[in-house]
Parts: structure tokens; sequence; C-alpha cells
């Protein structure tokens, strides 16, 4: 017999067991295998859902963090304009202060400088007069004992003195 002539038992066989095979696979395998693919295929699926949602919460925690990023330089522009403004006004006020204090230290000085002169003036007024006294009693030759009219006659030159120096 040959291949194109098969024994009618052995094809029996052959077809049983193909059965039993075809069976086994299509009641066993075949389930369990499709369970797989599925099982699979949602997890796929479900990793691609759970990365595009992840992709636009990430997206949209990054535009917050862009909303905030631009907010907080807004804010640190205003701070540092209000700092700018406040350091501006603050120095003006300073200057304001100081030149307060050194008009007043100068009205201090000068009030200070025209009670000196006067005394001054005064204290060269005595010695002058004290001078004058002795010059005088020298060249008399004896000594002047009317201190008082003394006193009147160089109170009347330097007055006369003071008139000539305020007519120049």
């Amino acid at each position: 017999m040959g291949p194109l002539e098969p024994k009618v038992n052995e094809l029996i066989i052959a077809v049983v067991c193909f059965a039993v095979v075809f069976f086994a696979f299509a009641r066993l395998l075949v389930p369990r295998i499709t369970k797989t693919l599925e099982a699979r295929q949602d997890a796929i699926e479900g990793t691609i859902e759970r990365a595009e949602a992840l992709s636009a919460e990430a997206r949209g925690i990054h535009a917050e963090y862009q909303a905030e990023l631009a907010a907080a330089r807004h804010e640190a522009a205003r701070v540092r304009q209000s700092a700018a403004e406040e350091g501006s006004l603050l120095l003006e006020e300073l200057r304001a202060e100081g030149q307060r204090r050194r008009d007043e230290l100068v009205a201090a000085a000068r009030t200070q400088l025209e009670a000196d002169r006067i005394i001054a003036e005064a204290a060269l007024r005595e010695d002058v007069f004290k001078t004058a006294t002795q010059l005088a009693e020298r060249i008399v030759g004896e000594p002047l004992a009317d201190q008082q009219k003394a006193r009147e006659i160089a109170d009347d030159f330097f007055a006369e003195l003071d008139a000539d120096t305020a007519k120049a």
C-alpha cells in the first residue's frame, strides 16, 4: 500500500487521536491562551490609559507650576519695586533729617560764635581800657583816681569807633 492508500484501522486511530488532541486543545488550552491574551491586552490598554492619564496630570501640574512661577515672578517684581520705592523714600527722609540737623548745628555754631565774639570783644575792650589807663598814668605821671570818668571816656571812644566801622 503506499501513502496514498492508508490502512483503514490506522486511519481511524489517527482520526480518534486527532479528535482527542483537538478537543483537549479546544477545551483546555485555547480558553487559557485566550484568557492570557485578553489579560495581556487589558494590561497593555490599561497601561496606555494610565500613561495617558499620568501624562495629562503631569501637563496639568506643569501648567500649575508655570502659573505659580509667573505669579511668584510678578510678586518678586512687585516686592522689588516696593523695596526700591521704600528705599528711595527712606533715603529722602534721611537726607531731610541730615539737612535739618546740619542746619541746627550751623545755627548753634553761629550762635556760639556770636556769643564768643561778644565775650572776646568785651574782654578785649577791658584789656584795652586797662592798658590805656596804665599808659595814660605813665604819660601823666600820676595815677588816675577817677576810674568811672576814665571808663566813660573809653566807652565813648569805643562807641565812636563802632560807628565809624559801621559806616565803612
